[in-house]
């Protein structure tokens, strides 16, 4: 569900006090648009599913950036309708949890 390797690379470019900010930053602002979500505006979904996939690529949020580019490509095509919000939302709770859980032994890990 993470690409640690990518989490990892942030960190280690960052450092361990700029990278919980953008964590922090991370999370705010994925959640603002997550809210967006669960009653999505069918004219700025495709905007909005663009913003959150470029955001998870950032921290290594895999399995949830797969899933909104493949709703940002629905949008744009015009089905809109067809994405399932519900899935990518419960695919950003899952990888939040695991992330926020393992993010300290796997950051600090050895390769």
């Amino acid at each position: 569900m993470i690409d640690w390797s990518r989490a990892k690379e942030l960190y280690e470019e960052v450092g361990p006090e700029d990278f919980s900010e953008v964590v922090e930053i991370f999370l705010e602002e994925v959640e603002g648009t997550i809210e967006k979500l669960r009653s999505p505006d069918l004219a700025t979904l495709e905007q909005d599913l663009h913003f959150l996939k470029g955001s998870a690529l950032n921290l290594g949020f895999r399995q949830f950036s797969r899933l909104c580019q493949e709703g940002e490509r629905r949008s744009a095509q015009g089905e809109a309708k067809e994405v399932n919000t519900g899935a990518i939302i419960t695919s950003y709770e899952a990888s939040r949890e695991e992330f926020m859980r393992d993010m300290n032994s796997q950051l600090r890990a050895e390769n």
